[in-house]
Parts: C-alpha cells; sequence; structure tokens
C-alpha cells in the first residue's frame, strides 16, 4: 500500500539523508580558498567568492541548476507564417543563472587584465564554484570570455563589442548588438567533412568592402546559438580567414544564420549546441585575411583552461554529494563515512579532485602572471604552452571516472535522476571531447617537443625544484616519455598523463600538507596505472586527508 510522504518523519531514525543543500561550495572547500604563491591575497575578492559559495550552495541556486538541465531548449526555426525565426528558447532557470554569471564577470576576465593582477584566477575559482550548479551555462561564458581575448588584440576596430562584452549586464533580448546592455559570443569552427582539422573547411567568404565580407556555408557544430555574434573560420582567395558575424543585423533582421537544428546531446542539456547554415551572412574580417587558424588559436588557451575547471567542479560536487550521503547514511551499526573501505574510497577520489583543482587554478595564475614584468615570466609563457594541453589531457579523462565511482557510493539513489548524480556522469565526458580530444592533446604536446623545446625544458627543471627529492623518480620518467615520445608518436598519451600528474603534483607540494602530496604521488605516479579507487597506501590516514580537503561543517549553513 502507498502511502503520502511524511514530511516531519524522524530522518536520523529512518537513516535518510538530508536533502543535499545549504553547503558553502567555497568555504567546504580548502584547496579553492588557499592563497597560491606569487598571488596577493585579497579580502574583499575572498569574501565576494563565500558569498557566492553560499548563494550557490543553497536549495534554491541548486534546484534553478537542475530545472535548466531538466527543460531543454527549444529550437523555433519557423514562425506561424512560415518566416525564418531561428530562435531558441531556454527555460527561465537558464537566464536566471546566466544573470548570476554575468555578475560576477565570469564572460570578461580576459579584458580585466588591465584593472585587476588576478583576474584569471578569480574568475578561475568563481567557475569551479558556478559549474557545481550547473555546467551548461559554462559553455557562452567561455567562448565569450576568450573570443574577448581575441578581438581585443585587434585595436580600436571591435570597440563597440568589447564594452558590450565587458558590461555586467546579462541581455537576453533578442536585438542588434548596438541595442543591448551586454553581449555574448559564440564561435563556429567544425564542419561535417573536417572536425578537428580545420584545414578541411569548406564555407567561403566573399570581400564586399572596407573589413565586411559575405560568407556562405556550413558548421556541423555551433554552440550557444542564441550568442550575439560568433567567430567563424571561412576561405578567401587568400586562405583561411575569422570573421565575426552577427546574429542579427543593425536592422534587427536575420544576417543568414539559419539553425537547421538542435544537436541531441549525452548531457551538458542546458546548453543548446546547434547545427547552422550561412546564408550571405555579412561578417567583419579579425585578425589578417589568410590566417584565420593562427588568429582563432588565442581562443584555445582559456576555452582548454576553462575545460579543466569545469570538469573539475563536476569531480568537486560529485565528491562532496557522496560525502553529504556517507555522513548521514548508516550501515552495518556505523556510518557510511566511518567504514574503512568507504572512507579509503572517498580519499582517494579527493585527492584526484584536489589535483585537478590545485593544477586548474594554478594555469589560472599563470595566465595572469604571463607577460608581466617578473624573474619567471619566460616560466609563464612555458608553462601555458606545456601543461595545458597536458592538464586537458588527464583532469578531462578522470572525471567520468571519479563520478561514476562517486555515484556508486549512493547506492541505487545514485542511479536515480532526483539526486543529481546521473546530470553529472552524463556531464562528465564532454569537457575531453571540446577543445581537442584526448589524441589532440597529446599531438599538440609533441608539436611543443618539435618545435619548442626549451619550453618542456624549463617546465620540467621548474618541477624538479619545486618537487625536490620526492619527486625525483617522476622527473626521471617524463625524461625518459619525453625522448620515447619524439621518436614514437603512440607514447605521447602516456607523457601527456605523466606530465600532469606530476604538475598537479607540484602544486599540491607548495600548498597542501606534505601527506597529502605524498599520497597522491605514491598512489599515481609510482604506482602506475589503476581503473578504480579504494586503493590508498595503508600509511595515509584517509579521514585526515577527507578532512583537510573538505570542511563539510564549518562551510554548512544548513539550508
Amino acid at each position: 500500500m502507498l502511502h503520502k510522504a511524511d514530511t516531519s518523519l524522524n530522518r536520523s531514525e529512518f537513516n535518510i539523508p538530508d536533502i543535499f543543500a545549504g553547503y558553502n561550495l567555497a568555504a567546504s572547500d580548502r584547496l579553492l580558498c588557499t592563497v597560491l604563491p606569487l598571488e596577493t591575497a585579497d579580502g574583499a575578492v575572498q569574501d565576494e567568492l563565500q558569498l557566492l559559495g553560499a548563494q550557490c550552495g543553497s536549495r534554491e541556486v541548486l534546484a534553478l541548476g537542475q530545472q535548466a538541465n531538466r527543460h531543454l531548449p527549444e529550437l523555433k526555426a519557423i514562425d506561424a507564417y512560415g518566416r525564418r525565426a531561428d530562435l531558441v528558447e531556454y527555460h527561465p532557470a537558464y537566464h536566471t543563472l546566466m544573470r548570476r554569471s554575468f555578475k560576477v564577470g565570469l564572460h570578461c576576465s580576459s579584458l580585466d587584465g588591465g584593472a585587476n593582477p588576478f583576474a584569471n584566477l578569480q574568475r578561475a575559482r568563481k567557475i569551479m564554484v558556478m559549474g557545481q550548479v550547473e555546467a551548461g551555462q559554462l559553455c557562452p561564458l567561455t567562448m565569450t570570455n576568450a573570443a574577448g581575448a581575441v578581438l581585443g588584440q585587434q585595436g580600436s576596430q571591435f570597440l563597440p563589442w568589447l564594452q558590450k562584452i565587458s558590461s555586467r549586464t546579462y541581455d537576453q533580448r533578442h536585438l542588434p548588438m548596438s541595442a543591448k546592455e551586454g553581449v555574448t559570443l559564440g564561435m563556429g569552427l567544425t564542419e561535417k567533412q573536417g572536425g578537428t582539422d580545420l584545414r578541411q573547411i569548406s564555407t567561403t567568404a566573399s570581400f564586399l568592402s572596407g573589413e565586411r565580407y559575405q560568407l556562405n556555408g556550413h558548421k556541423w557544430f555551433f554552440s550557444a546559438p542564441m550568442s550575439d555574434g560568433f567567430l567563424i573560420l571561412a576561405k578567401t582567395t587568400k586562405g583561411i580567414s575569422c570573421f565575426l558575424v552577427p546574429r542579427l543585423n543593425e536592422e534587427g533582421g536575420s544576417n543568414g544564420l539559419n539553425l537547421v537544428r538542435l544537436k541531441e546531446k549525452l548531457g551538458n542539456q542546458a546548453n543548446a549546441s546547434s547545427e547552422v547554415e550561412i546564408h550571405n551572412s555579412h561578417g567583419y574580417l579579425v585578425g589578417e585575411e589568410g590566417q584565420g587558424i593562427k588568429t582563432i588559436m588565442g581562443m584555445v588557451m582559456p576555452t582548454r583552461l576553462d575545460c579543466c575547471l569545469g570538469s573539475a567542479a563536476v569531480m568537486r560536487i560529485a565528491i562532496l554529494r557522496a560525502l553529504h550521503h556517507a555522513s548521514c547514511r548508516r550501515v552495518f551499526q556505523k556510518k557510511l563515512i566511518d567504514q574503512p573501505v568507504m572512507t579509503s574510497v572517498l580519499a582517494d577520489m579527493a585527492l584526484d579532485c584536489a589535483a585537478a583543482t590545485s593544477l586548474g587554478l594554478q594555469l589560472a595564475l599563470h595566465m595572469d602572471l604571463r607577460g608581466r614584468r617578473y624573474s619567471g615570466q619566460e616560466l609563464s609563457e612555458a608553462y601555458l604552452r606545456v601543461i595545458i594541453p597536458a592538464a586537458k589531457y588527464w583532469i578531462c579523462k578522470v572525471a567520468p571516472t571519479l563520478v561514476c565511482e562517486a555515484m556508486e557510493c549512493l547506492g541505487g539513489n545514485g542511479y536515480v535522476e532526483d539526486h543529481g548524480m546521473a546530470r553529472l556522469y552524463r556531464e562528465a565526458p564532454v569537457n575531453g571531447i571540446w577543445e581537442g580530444s584526448g589524441s589532440v592533446m597529446a599531438l599538440d604536446l609533441l608539436r611543443v617537443l618539435e618545435k619548442q623545446p626549451e619550453m618542456f625544458e624549463l617546465v620540467l627543471e621548474h618541477l624538479q625544484q619545486t618537487l625536490g627529492a620526492a619527486g625525483e623518480a617522476a622527473c626521471d620518467v617524463l625524461s625518459a616519455a619525453r625522448h620515447e615520445a619524439i621518436y614514437d608518436a603512440s607514447k605521447a598519451r602516456f607523457l601527456c598523463e605523466q606530465l600532469a600528474m606530476t604538475a598537479a603534483a607540484a602544486v599540491l607540494r607548495q600548498i597542501c600538507p606534505e601527506s597529502i602530496a605524498d599520497a597522491f604521488m605514491e598512489s599515481r605516479l609510482a604506482g602506475g596505472w589503476r581503473s578504480s579507487y579504494g586503493m590508498l597506501p595503508a600509511r595515509f590516514e584517509a579521514r585526515q586527508l577527507l578532512d583537510w580537503l573538505y570542511s563539510l561543517e564549518n562551510g554548512r549553513s544548513h539550508d
């Protein structure tokens, strides 16, 4: 017989965990709030992060994330009278989250560097918080931020666009750029015949006048199609070039970007990804004609970093949900978290998440330091070029495995939509595909070894100095793997993974208790490949590691 749910029941008596809510997603994450070496502490910035963490961990905002993901965007390609509309309608929850993200500047840190010396690092921390609420909204934020960096290098030509990108006001209205308070930007690169190989694109651009061109063609993936403008690659008589193509013309009419369909994706549901046909669309040349791939590469570094941060955020919220369940649920006369086998699993997962978080934040810091006059300027350039492809390779690959393990910690409930883990599991693989798959990252690292070997040497020397005697074996492995990969490209994936984990260990060594860095190095770098969690060496206290990395009670308001 079915009974109406009793909302007054004693949850502890019935062994039912509290509803997951009320955690401060910043305060409960010690690493996220740690001041990095070379960073200047700022109390006001920390206060802003803590406020964002409290808001995002509330039941209200977590529910917004669930609603935005569950109610899929809908394409209205044709209006009631048969005219092209090319509109995508989103659930109000999506727009609410976008307004929150705009307010804290997640779309424009690339333009804040002059006034804020740690704009990228501060944004990275906020991305880690907002990404735990709903990852789908990160896509337009990432592309707008990266596109702003590219347009900002073009002098005053795109100043009106840059001013609107810098606005902290999210404006969802269907209006031309000049009439809006704030804008978002997307990009259109991928075509069905080329995929990652951008040199195979067939979209064309014909010169009209000044910097204006007319584009025709097709793009197989066209994410965030309600953006106000797009950086699109097309061929001219001089070769592949980059163009800024507004979605609407100045009169508010269509600019020929006809949406064919929305992609039915495994995850990342709140974010619409589309297929588009380009018919006589007017665009403006960005960078030099014939140098489009070089121009668009200016977006690669920040977007790949966001893939790392987004994956780390998904890992973090998955572990937090597992910890919440394990702290409430009793099994065999003990709370789950006090059962040694469960404690070991949770601590083991927490190490990977700590490594991913630390490495992502360190990369963001080097983006801030790059180009600045300080003694390690050359290191920052080399660190970004060498470590970003390796970090994206490893962090984005470990995320699906970790989320699967975290889902299992909830038992059958983890497999049920209401508990949020199924959504995270569907979300976890996407960053490993976006902005270049694992093999593309490995090949990118090989290009560094072939064309800029001095950068690899500089980074390796830095890792050796930071890790000291504890890292000798790991750095020896890197040196050997580097030589093998040069002569056998199939070894490049192994090099990527080892490089990312060694770099992560170096950051952990600087900002964590020694036991955490040692546990990560001994279980990952010395132990070789493994396919599951819960196998920490016995000499490491799993509960002690968890208590340092996750300050649950300090970060909970019992919302």
